[in-house]
C-alpha cells in the first residue's frame, strides 16, 4: 500500500512549493475563487487556484500583463468584511534597446475584485502617473480546466468529458465543457470596455493616457450548468451596492464583542466575517459551508460545530443547521453511501465526480458523530431561544437520531457506538480526525473497525441527556427517564472501559475487539466538553492536555509528543486544530479550569496576531513555540474554515461561563474569567427572546465584574 492511501483518504496533493504562499479567497453561496496577492489565477501557487463552483474549477486561468511583463506588486488584501479584495501593483520598467522607456511605478493600477449571486466582479483602474501621454497595452490570459474539486486535490481520473469550441463575442469569450455526467459547463467572460481584440483565450485591451488621466477596466465573469438558469450579470456598480447592502444586513444582527486588546478585536472581527461569508449566499439558508478551498460545501458535522461554537451570539445559524440536515435526514439503509435510517448527513457534493458516483460525497453519511452531535445542537438550540415551535417540528428526526444511536450505531449491543464503513469508496476513520492513520495502538499498529472513538461516547452520553431533558418539556417523562438511564449505563461502561490510569487520560478508541487504543490523543479533552467524565478523571485530563507534550505554546496538539505516529507537520498526529481546541477549553471551563481555558485563547490570540489577515486557519503545525518566531502553517489548510473561525466565540464563553436562557429572559455568568492581556471585554446587541441587552465587563485581582449598561426588554443579568 502506498504511503498516500495509508496516511489520508481522498489526499489534497501539494504538488508545487509556491513562489508566495499567500493566497487571497472570496466566497458567495456556491462560488469561490482562490488566487494570488496580485489577483492573478494559474501564475503561481500548489495549483488551487481558480474560480470555483458547485465543486468544479469553472476559471483555472486569469493573468494580467503590461506591456508584456507582470505587474510589480504593492499591497493586497481583503476587506475586514470579507466582500472587496484590492490589490495595488505598479508597472515593471520597460526596456527597448537596453534603455529605459517607461521607469518603474509610472503607472498604477487598482485591481478590486468581489462576488455576488453566481458572478466574479472586477474592475482594474489604471492611472498614468508620468509627465508624457502614454499608449499603455494589456493583455489577460484566461482559461478554464473545469476540473472537479478532488481532481485539483490530486485524485486521477481515467477519463474525463471534453472541451467546447471556445465562443468568442464582441465583448468576451465563453469557454464550455460536456461532462460525463452531460452536463455542459460553460464561463462567460464579459469586458467592458469591449477587448480591442481576442486571439486564442487572449483578451487585448489599450488605455491611452495622458499625464493624471485614468482608465477603468470591468470584467464580468460568470458561470453556469446546464441544466440550470443562465446566470447574467449586471453593472459593477449596481452588483457592489447590492452585495454591500447584504453584508450591513447581515452584520446589523451580530452581537458585537469588542474588547481594550486590539489584537483580540481584530481576532473576533475576521472571526465573525468568516462565518459570515461562509453563510450568505448559501441555497441552504444560514448553513455555514465548512471551509474552502476544500470543503466549501455543506458537511453535517463541521456545521454543527460551527453553530454550537456561535449559539450564543447567533442563535439563527444553530436553527439553519438543524432544518437543513432534519431534512435530509437519511430514511432507509443504503450502504454506497453509508446511510442508515436516522443517520444526519456527513457532506454533499454536486461536482461531476460526485454526479457520476466516482466518489460517494452526492450525499454521504459516513460519520459516526454528525448524529448525536445534531441532538446535542437541538437541545442546546432550545436552552438558548425557547423556540418550542421548531422543537416540536425536529422532534420526529431527534426521535429517529436516537433509534440510529441504539440499533445501527451500536450493532453489537455493548452500550458503545462505533463505525465501520460499508462503501468501498467511503472513508475509513469516520470520526473528525479521518486520515487512515488517526486511530492506532500504541505500537504504531492501526484500529481494526468497528471502532468507538471516545469522544463519540461523550457525543451519545450527552445526546441521550439532552434528549431527556427535551422528552421532559414535552411531556414525554417516561420517555425521559429511559433515556437518563441509558445515559448514566454509558458513562457507567465507559469509565470502566476507557479510563488509562497510567496514561492519566482515557483510551483514543476502542477497537473490533473491545482492546483499547493505550494513545494519549486530544479527543478526551471532548469528552469534557460533553461532561461523561468524572470530576477527578477531568483534572487529570485537563493536566494532561496543558501539559508539555500537548501544549505547544500556540494550542493544544492533536496527539501528545512521546506517542509514536506522532508527527507536528501531519494532518491529524500532532498538529493543531483551532475548533479542537475551543471544545477543549469549554471541558475545561465545565469543571471550572477556567485559568486552563484562558491560557487556549491567548494562545490562540497568539496566532492570530501572527498569521495574515488575522485568520485562524483549519489548523497548524505541531510544533513547539519559538521566540520570535510565529506558528509553522500546514501548506494545505482551508482558510477560511467555519469552525476554525467561530472557535473563538466558544472560547470566550468558556472563560465568561456565559449562557443564554430566552425562555426564562436570562443571562447567566458562571464564575466569569478574563485572562490577562484582556483587562475588559464589551458584549452589544446580546438577543434574549425578543430583547437585547449590552454588557461590560473588567476584571478585577479576584474577579470580574459584569455591568448592564444598556437594555430593551425585562432581561435578569445573573453572576454567580
Amino acid at each position: 500500500m502506498d504511503e498516500v492511501s495509508v496516511t489520508q483518504q481522498y489526499y489534497i496533493a501539494a504538488r508545487y512549493s509556491p513562489a508566495d504562499d499567500l493566497t487571497r479567497v472570496l466566497k458567495y453561496g456556491k462560488m469561490f475563487a482562490v488566487f494570488d496577492r496580485h489577483g492573478d489565477i494559474g501564475f503561481s501557487g500548489r495549483g488551487e487556484e481558480g474560480i470555483f463552483f458547485q465543486g468544479t474549477r469553472f476559471l483555472s486561468e486569469l493573468v494580467v500583463h503590461v506591456w508584456g511583463a507582470r505587474p510589480l506588486l504593492l499591497s493586497s488584501t481583503i476587506q475586514a468584511d470579507n466582500i472587496l479584495f484590492t490589490a495595488d501593483l505598479a508597472n515593471v520598467d520597460l526596456l527597448r534597446d537596453d534603455e529605459v522607456k517607461v521607469p518603474r511605478d509610472t503607472i498604477h493600477m487598482l485591481r478590486s475584485r468581489f462576488l455576488w449571486q453566481g458572478v466574479c466582479y472586477e474592475e482594474i483602474k489604471i492611472v498614468n502617473y508620468g509627465l508624457a501621454p502614454l499608449i499603455i497595452p494589456m493583455r489577460i490570459d484566461v482559461g478554464a480546466d473545469f476540473a472537479d474539486i478532488f481532481e485539483v486535490r490530486g485524485t486521477r481520473r481515467e477519463r474525463r468529458g471534453g472541451r467546447l469550441d471556445d465562443e468568442v463575442q464582441r465583448d468576451g469569450i465563453v469557454l464550455g465543457y460536456e461532462g460525463l455526467d452531460h452536463i455542459t459547463r460553460r464561463t462567460r467572460v464579459q469586458c467592458r470596455p469591449a477587448p480591442r481584440k481576442i486571439s486564442g483565450s487572449e483578451l487585448y485591451f489599450e488605455a491611452s493616457l495622458e499625464p493624471k488621466e485614468s482608465a477603468a477596466f470591468h470584467l464580468a465573469i460568470s458561470t453556469s450548468a446546464t441544466p440550470g438558469p443562465e446566470v447574467r450579470s449586471i453593472s459593477h456598480s449596481s452588483a457592489m451596492a447590492a452585495a454591500n447592502a447584504e453584508i450591513k444586513a447581515a452584520s446589523a444582527k451580530l452581537c458585537l464583542i469588542t474588547s481594550s486588546n486590539n489584537r483580540f478585536n481584530d481576532w473576533i472581527k475576521r472571526s465573525a466575517a468568516d462565518v459570515e461569508m461562509m453563510t450568505i449566499g448559501n441555497p441552504e439558508p444560514h448553513y455555514p459551508y465548512a471551509g474552502v478551498p476544500w470543503f466549501s460545501t455543506v458537511f453535517g458535522r463541521d456545521g454543527i460545530i460551527t453553530a454550537l461554537e456561535a449559539l450564543w451570539i447567533s442563535p439563527w445559524i444553530a436553527k439553519g443547521v438543524l432544518q437543513f440536515l432534519a431534512s435530509t435526514q437519511a430514511l432507509e439503509t443504503q450502504p454506497s453511501v453509508d446511510a442508515e435510517p436516522g443517520k444526519i448527513l456527513h457532506e454533499m457534493r454536486k461536482g461531476e465526480m460526485a454526479n457520476l458516483g466516482e466518489v460517494p460525497f452526492g450525499r454521504y453519511y459516513g460519520s459516526i458523530d454528525s448524529t448525536p452531535l445534531f441532538v446535542m445542537l437541538a437541545a442546546a438550540y432550545y436552552e438558548r431561544t425557547g423556540d418550542v415551535g421548531l422543537l416540536k417540528h425536529l422532534w420526529p428526526n431527534i426521535q429517529l437520531a436516537l433509534e440510529w444511536m441504539n440499533k445501527y450505531g451500536d450493532v453489537d449491543g455493548d452500550g458503545f457506538v462505533e463505525y465501520a464503513r460499508h462503501s468501498a469508496k467511503g472513508l475509513i476513520q469516520q470520526g473528525w480526525k479521518d486520515s487512515n492513520d488517526s486511530v492506532f495502538h500504541s505500537d504504531g499498529t492501526l484500529a481494526e473497525a468497528p471502532i468507538a472513538l471516545c469522544e463519540v461516547q461523550g457525543y451519545v452520553y450527552a445526546a441521550k441527556m439532552a434528549a431527556a431533558r427535551l422528552s421532559s418539556i414535552l411531556g414525554h417523562s417516561e420517555q425521559s427517564s429511559v433515556l437518563e438511564a441509558e445515559a448514566e449505563r454509558l458513562r457507567v461502561r465507559f469509565e470502566d472501559e476507557f479510563w488509562c490510569h497510567d496514561l492519566s487520560t482515557y483510551a483514543l478508541a476502542l477497537d473490533g475487539e473491545k482492546r483499547p487504543c493505550r494513545v494519549r490523543a486530544s479527543n478526551p479533552g471532548h469528552c469534557l466538553f460533553t461532561q461523561i467524565a468524572s470530576p477527578e478523571r477531568a483534572r487529570l485530563v485537563a493536566q494532561t492536555l496543558l501539559g508539555e507534550d500537548f501544549f505547544t505554546g500556540w494550542g493544544v496538539r492533536t496527539l501528545g509528543s512521546s506517542e509514536i505516529r506522532y508527527n507536528p507537520i501531519s494532518y491529524h498526529n500532532g498538529s493543531v486544530w483551532p475548533h479542537d481546541n475551543a471544545l477543549i477549553a469549554k471541558g475545561l471551563a465545565n469543571y471550572g479550569f477556567k485559568e486552563l481555558a484562558g491560557h487556549i485563547l491567548l494562545g490562540l490570540l497568539d496566532v492570530s496576531g501572527a498569521v495574515d489577515l488575522r485568520r485562524l486557519p483549519e489548523l497548524f503545525c505541531g510544533l513547539d513555540r519559538r521566540a520570535g518566531e510565529g506558528p509553522t502553517l500546514y501548506p494545505v489548510a482551508c482558510s477560511p474554515q467555519s469552525w476554525a473561525a467561530a472557535s473563538v466565540f466558544l472560547i470566550v464563553q468558556a472563560c465568561l461561563g456565559i449562557s443564554v436562557e430566552a425562555a426564562n429572559k436570562r443571562v447567566l455568568f458562571d464564575e466569569p474569567y478574563l485572562p490577562p492581556g484582556i483587562p475588559q471585554l464589551s458584549i452589544k446587541k446580546l438577543q434574549v427572546g425578543t430583547g437585547s441587552v449590552d454588557l461590560f465587563l473588567e476584571r478585577q485581582p479576584h474577579k470580574v465584574n459584569v455591568e448592564v449598561r444598556d437594555q430593551h426588554g425585562d432581561i435578569q443579568v445573573v453572576v454567580r
